[in-house]
């Protein structure tokens, strides 16, 4: 099936699964698939945008991520460090527009300094839109949404009734992003790890064993192809 033959999605959003698994079969560290992990990453983005999707998501470090090995969460905070040092060039030569999403409060200083930079730095790019999940979990998000909804009816910015799913909406990290048409989630596991809950009310899921350092354009045309010959009916009837 050929590129142009298949129905898009607009929006692709990716669990990246399997890094450390990927290491142990090469007798590597768990750090070294990592690394790797994030090489695919720069490199399904450039795909992506050739396909002709419009936006990728990708769920990089979760609010449960923190409860791995101090050294696993500090080589992974290097690793987002290093992304960041980077990206701002990155973005501009690709013309990819960054946006981070998930509780920033929970990051250091200079890790916020860095993604604000970028965000600004990419805003008026117009090529394909990535938004990285960091410190991101889908409870989390919602929690934060309440929250902050709260505070706008408690200071009378809001009244009861007019709140609804639009409105709720935007509150949620992803305000301005539409939702996954497609969710690919790697190395053969079969849940959505509190990714984007809300959001996937409606979206077609895609599970592969391939591990998340092996997935490559090959592996996304396989996954859109599952995708274009999904009949999606919004719970409605065909």
């Amino acid at each position: 099936m050929s590129e142009k033959k298949l129905n898009i999605p607009n929006h692709v959003a990716i669990i990246l699964d399997g890094n450390g698994r990927w290491a142990k079969k090469r007798m590597m560290p768990r750090n070294y698939g990592h690394s790797q992990g994030s090489k695919v990453v720069e490199k399904i983005c450039e795909d992506a945008y050739h396909i002709g999707i419009k936006y990728l998501t990708v769920y990089a470090f979760s609010t449960e991520n923190w409860k791995r090995s101090k050294d696993e969460v500090d080589a992974l905070m290097k690793l987002l460090n290093n992304y960041l040092d980077t990206s701002i060039k990155t973005s501009e030569k690709n013309n990819i527009r960054v946006r981070i999403i998930g509780d920033k409060s929970g990051l250091s200083d200079s890790l916020r300094e860095k993604i604000d930079a970028l965000e600004e730095a990419s805003k008026n790019n117009t090529g394909l839109n990535l938004q990285v999940a960091i410190n991101y979990g889908s409870r989390d998000e919602i929690i934060r949404a309440v929250k902050a909804l709260s505070m706008d009816l408690l200071e009378d910015r809001l009244a009861v009734n007019d709140i609804n799913d639009g409105l709720f909406i935007q509150y949620l990290d992803t305000k301005d992003i539409p939702d996954p048409d497609l969710m690919i989630r790697t190395s053969g596991e079969y849940r959505l790890s509190n990714f984007l809950l809300w959001q996937q009310a409606y979206t077609e899921f895609y599970f592969t064993d391939v591990l998340w350092p092996d997935f490559n354009k090959e592996e996304l045309l396989k996954a859109v192809e599952y995708y274009s010959e999904r009949n999606r009916k919004f719970g409605g009837v065909s």
